[in-house]
């Protein structure tokens, strides 16, 4: 397996070569990096080259890195049938940049691409129908950043007295909260029982 990617990756690096930034075989995998400006053209040159034959598109997700200048890692996997070969291909983009739409060359990256959008923020320019898929319609945020918070903003509940939904702002249940004093992870203040012998 490694051979036929180490093959493919010198193909396309010979054919395609202005379109990447790097081409890398990590865990058995061959990612190719590419640039938001280049990823269609490379995109399309995988799917309609004899060689490749990278007919399916399997997922778009994202990768959030907050403390990245580039926060945003977007990666699509890809599967060639006719190779029997897996490829991903992944770019950097900034969190106001948009990256162009892949619809053109996939159809079935529609719901992929509002599936990014929608957990990370990432604007697919170009895109038809880009709208939240998978939260709420009146949902604020992008919950899979790493800045969203782990209890979100606002909690849901069905008020069975008033017959609907209602939308509150979270509130955290301090006094459920059980504090062992007596746990060495506190830092306590106070001489556990049995310490005072080590001073004498």
């Amino acid at each position: 397996m490694s051979e036929a990617l180490n093959d493919l990756a010198a193909y396309v690096k010979e054919a395609r070569g202005s379109l990447l930034v790097s081409a890398d075989i990590a865990y058995g995998e061959l990612t190719l990096n590419t640039a938001p400006e280049s990823v269609i053209a490379l995109l399309t040159f995988l799917r309609d080259d004899v060689q490749c034959g990278f007919v399916n598109i399997i997922d778009i997700c994202g990768v959030d890195w907050p403390q990245r200048e580039k926060r945003f890692d977007v990666v699509y996997h890809l599967l060639s049938p006719r190779q029997n070969l897996r490829v991903r291909v992944k770019l950097q983009v900034a969190e106001d940049e948009g990256v162009p739409s892949s619809t053109s060359v996939y159809m079935g990256a529609e719901w992929f691409e509002r599936e990014a959008w929608d957990m990370y923020g990432v604007p697919f320019e170009g895109h038809k129908d880009l709208r939240r898929i998978l939260t709420d319609y009146g949902f604020e945020g992008h919950p899979l950043r790493k800045d969203f918070p782990v209890t979100g903003f606002v909690e849901v509940r069905y008020d069975d007295v008033l017959k609907r939904v209602l939308y509150e702002p979270v509130e955290l249940k301090q006094e459920f909260r059980n504090f062992d004093f007596l746990s060495p992870w506190e830092g306590t203040e106070y001489v556990l029982p049995g310490d005072e012998k080590a001073k004498q």
